[in-house]
């Protein structure tokens, strides 16, 4: 059965009559929004419910461990709420089997990236009258403002209407991002509840070039002529060196805590979606690019070569630039000749 994210409060005795869930899509937030909506729900007809949550290769890799969770009863809880991440067609089959058996006491959430008309896992969920299926679609300039405006009256803050447009264009059209910055606004507003347009920008690392992330991720992605572009429309005038390199520092340190794991896992992509903070949906192809491109050797070379070049910026302020921009170049490069 299909149901639009906007018709669950609406329909919340109908929804709550099922136990099978299947939210997928790009938009993150949306998701987590729908699963807290449904533990809520749960939790008040009883407390004492267990949480558990998976990803979807920790299934194959032991089959006997889910179906406990599945089967088995609870010391402590009568009912558990099962959420499973990264959900594709492989898992399937093991949906369809615990489905033919259909534990009441087992809330079943599968979190899955945009699904094709054609999966199976999709129609499974669309077609059986005891399943639910919600597209979770990017939020639209309107939904997120209502969250801006809601959070806002809640908690006695005045934006301007420049701040609140700008709050929506950095969320990337998630609800997860556009709350990561409200949660910085709402410590800072603790004592000054009117903040200037100016103070929201330092807020959310905004410079008047926000698409620093896009500079630094074509840099080591290798797309030279992506990366070309990018610095040409950002960077006509002044150049914030130490932010940009802050941010190439950080993506880096990233990337490194992934390659360090990547001996001892041999699912990369798991790696991926376990990294703390998360990754974007957009950015994880981006991010597996970027593993594929650097070697662990590389990437510590790179975190020196970062401290050198800021380093030489601030003694030599005259020519800065270049060596700014030449040891980006150089990391484009060399990322274009590995690719």
């Amino acid at each position: 059965m299909i149901i639009k994210s906007y018709e669950i409060k609406k329909k919340k005795s109908n929804f709550l009559k099922n136990n099978f869930f299947l939210l997928y899509g790009e938009n993150i937030g949306l998701k987590k929004d729908i699963k807290d909506f449904i533990t809520s729900e749960v939790k008040q007809k009883d407390d004492t419910i267990e949480i558990i949550s998976l990803y979807e290769n920790e299934i194959f890799d032991n089959e006997e461990n889910f179906n406990n969770f599945v089967y088995s009863g609870s010391l402590f809880s009568d009912k558990k709420i099962i959420t499973i991440h990264g959900g594709t067609d492989k898992i399937i089959k093991k949906i369809s089997d615990v489905y033919d058996k259909y534990p009441d006491n087992i809330f079943l959430i599968i979190f899955s990236e945009i699904l094709e008309k054609k999966s199976k896992l999709r129609n499974f969920f669309e077609k059986n009258e005891k399943t639910i299926c919600i597209p979770c679609y990017l939020d639209s300039a309107k939904d997120l403002e209502m969250i801006v405006q809601l959070e806002c009256k809640k908690n006695k803050i005045v934006l301007s209407r420049e701040a609140i447009n700008l709050l929506i264009e950095k969320s990337n059209s998630d609800r997860n991002n556009l709350r990561n910055e409200i949660e910085k606004i709402k410590s800072y507003s603790l004592n000054k509840k009117r903040l200037e347009l100016d103070e929201v920008k330092l807020l959310i690392n905004f410079s008047g070039d926000y698409k620093s992330d896009i500079l630094v991720n074509e840099c080591l992605c290798g797309n030279i002529s992506q990366y070309k572009k990018v610095m040409s429309e950002l960077y006509v005038g002044t150049v914030n060196q130490i932010f940009l390199l802050r941010i190439l520092s950080n993506k880096i340190q990233r990337l490194l805590k992934i390659k360090e794991q990547e001996n001892k896992s041999n699912n990369l992509d798991n790696l991926i979606n376990t990294a703390k903070p998360a990754f974007f949906w957009k950015e994880k192809p981006i991010v597996k690019k970027q593993l594929s491109i650097w070697g662990l050797i590389d990437l510590k070379k790179i975190v020196s070569d970062i401290n050198t070049t800021e380093l030489l910026c601030k003694k030599n302020p005259q020519i800065s630039n270049s060596i700014f921009f030449n040891f980006f170049s150089e990391i484009c490069k060399k990322a274009n000749n590995f690719s």
